[in-house]
């Protein structure tokens, strides 16, 4: 389901419903995204010549972003939905599910990868038609995309409730900056001046951080599950109290005073919506912590164990690898071998 907080434009958006004002979730899920990390790996400055249908696969982990810098380009998701983007509009997807671009809705598809490439920079690549028409390509689609690193840290539950195409151009009357961003660009997709591949990579950084904290802001959409423990205000505390200070030796009773309730309440309740119990909820919030910090962070697995309230590496080594398949160790050597 395409998310869609209020219609800003006057072109018809598929499945367009508009929300209410920020909910309180907002209050704790903004405070809870402040570890949020969005940030591309690989970019793709795309010309296309029509017609053209280009095929994006599933990348776990990850999420994509695409700019129009020169449509219209049709989206189809992997529900099937079909979005009409125009020049200037960008879209989100969290999930990075199979997806397609096309020039028409009725165009087959290739997988982008049978195309050839050519270095811009580090980061992004140049994809343009395997045709030898320049002037039909530089007169076809321009599209600028991204695939990111999508992680949440302890809000990585948050992740699964999210919608599978989030589009930018819903988020102009709330964050009207976001037009200069975007209006920047459409000039840096067109002209190619010094150094434009580098400044688009940050810039399709930070409107993607804008969509997803829109999102929250405007109450999750209509999402379910685990998010409604963030809508009610009492096991909202007890979250919020989960998340600033992970490494405490919480108990059950000290949950429930946190919810002011009885422990038995507490606890049915907390299952009831989470789908876990407190203590399983604690571990995972931090095996989830621990990986950003040891994979991302490079911090020691002494100092991680520590801050998270391990009395010895042992015990926080077993933690780690019940939950996330395999010793924290293994895990610094892949982001070592990454470097």
């Amino acid at each position: 389901m395409m998310w869609t907080p209020q219609l800003l434009i006057n072109r018809p958006i598929p499945m367009a419903t508009p929300l209410s004002q920020p909910s309180d979730t907002y209050d704790l899920a903004s405070e809870l995204l402040l570890g949020m990390r969005l940030v591309g790996v690989q970019y793709k400055r795309i010309e296309m010549a029509p017609p053209f249908g280009l095929g994006f696969g599933t990348v776990p982990g990850r999420a994509q972003f695409h700019f129009i810098g020169r449509g219209p380009v049709f989206l189809r998701s992997a529900s099937g939905a079909l979005h009409r983007l125009e020049t200037g509009d960008a879209a989100l997807l969290p999930h990075s599910g199979a997806h397609a671009l096309l020039s028409s809705p009725e165009v087959s598809c290739q997988d982008i990868a049978v195309f050839e490439t050519t270095d811009l920079c580090a980061t992004v690549r140049a994809v343009r038609s395997n045709t030898d028409n320049a002037a039909s390509c530089s007169s076809g689609a321009l599209i600028f995309s991204g695939c990111m690193e999508f992680d949440l840290g302890g809000m990585q539950l948050l992740v699964a409730s999210m919608p599978e195409v989030m589009l930018v151009g819903t988020l102009l009357d709330r964050y009207p900056e976001l037009r200069a961003m975007l209006d920047a660009m459409e000039r840096e997709s067109q002209f190619r001046r010094a150094g434009f591949a580098g400044i688009l990579a940050r810039l399709a950084d930070v409107v993607s951080a804008f969509i997803v904290r829109g999102w929250v802001e405007c109450g999750c959409g209509d999402a379910t599950g685990w998010v409604q423990a963030l809508r009610d205000p009492r096991l909202g505390k007890v979250i919020l109290a989960l998340h600033r200070d992970p490494g405490r030796n919480w108990t059950v009773a000290e949950l429930a005073a946190e919810m002011d309730s009885s422990r038995s309440v507490f606890a049915e309740r907390f299952l009831a919506v989470t789908g876990m119990t407190p203590v399983r909820y604690l571990t995972e919030l931090r095996m989830r912590l621990a990986t950003q910090w040891i994979g991302h962070d490079r911090q020691s697995i002494e100092t991680v164990a520590f801050r998270l309230g391990y009395g010895s590496l042992a015990a926080f080594s077993r933690a780690f690898k019940r939950i996330v398949g395999q010793p924290p160790g293994a895990l610094r050597t892949q982001a070592n071998a990454a470097d």
